[in-house]
């Protein structure tokens, strides 16, 4: 394609504090959100003749640790197809050249909140918990692929009014193949399970002690675990679960284990604690999420 003619497909738009240049097939943008990853704005596709979203990587290239989480997202979208997973409808750079090449710009399907915003709403027992099926649902999907999220938080869960649930952001996601080096700093503080926490090896179900933590706050209103830093995230969580068996601790490298076996020992709290009967009204004749947490929180402890 000649370089006038490809110039003529795009326009320069800012939104929010970014400039946008896209294809002039996308119209009424607006920012809806942002994050370590990139900017998100809402816009209408006018040959799909529907609103979709655009994701504008920031600085994909600007080291190689940025350049693995672009290339991760890309390729997990494209390649990944499940009804509880972000759909990725259309990739593209406005750049000419190899040389030029610097901004990555991904169309997906636009959704109406984040979970962030639907804990703060007094939602039914029924929509919670098919919210939370459809969470394990795409999370199954992506670890019997093999693939491990790492990044799993209300934030990155979205959510449409008829509260069918998607997954999204696979920039920290990678395939759960044995033997290889896995970094500690993945998944956000507040979501991150012990073996992340302490530096362990670690697997898929990372994956599913956030889900845990995540269906917490739902039924909470509130974070389960809120730490200020690391050592603080391992405190809340020996506090409120209780301080694990010595044979989780002998997993542990010598310098951990001293500092875990030197910390007072806690009991844990008890289920009604954590999870007072105030939260679990009998307004509904299936209420059935309290028997759904507590299976859910036996399996993550």
């Amino acid at each position: 394609m000649n370089r006038n003619k490809r110039e003529k497909e795009y326009y320069s738009i800012d939104v929010g504090d970014s400039t946008f240049m896209v294809l002039k097939r996308y119209q009424n943008l607006r920012p809806i959100g942002s994050g370590a990853q990139g900017i998100v704005c809402s816009a209408y596709d006018h040959n799909l003749e529907r609103n979709v979203a655009i994701k504008k990587l920031s600085r994909p290239f600007q080291n190689q640790t940025h350049a693995k989480r672009a290339y991760r997202e890309l390729v997990l979208m494209k390649c990944v197809n499940h009804k509880n997973i972000i759909g990725l409808l259309n990739v593209f750079t406005p750049q000419k050249t190899l040389e030029e090449f610097q901004d990555v710009y991904l169309v997906m399907e636009l959704m109406d909140a984040n979970l962030c915003q639907v804990i703060q709403m007094e939602l039914d027992h029924e929509r919670l918990s098919y919210l939370l099926y459809q969470m394990l649902c795409g999370i199954k999907h992506l670890h019997a692929a093999g693939i491990i999220h790492r990044d799993l938080k209300p934030s990155n869960i979205v959510v449409k009014s008829d509260c069918t649930l998607k997954i999204l952001d696979f920039g920290l996601a990678r395939t759960a193949a044995t033997g290889l080096l896995m970094t500690p700093y993945v998944v956000t503080r507040y979501y991150r399970a012990p073996e992340v926490i302490l530096g362990m090896g670690y697997q898929a179900n990372v994956d599913v002690w956030s889900v845990g933590c995540i269906m917490a706050e739902m039924v909470r209103g509130s974070v389960l675990f809120p730490g200020t830093d690391h050592i603080d995230q391992w405190n809340k969580v020996i506090e409120q679960l209780g301080t694990p068996s010595q044979e989780f601790l002998m997993k542990l490298n010598q310098s951990v284990r001293t500092y875990v076996e030197n910390r007072p020992r806690y009991a844990g709290y008890s289920f009604e604690k954590l999870f007072p009967d105030v939260l679990f009204p009998a307004d509904s004749e299936h209420n059935k999420l309290k028997e759904n947490v507590f299976y859910c929180c036996s399996e993550c402890r």
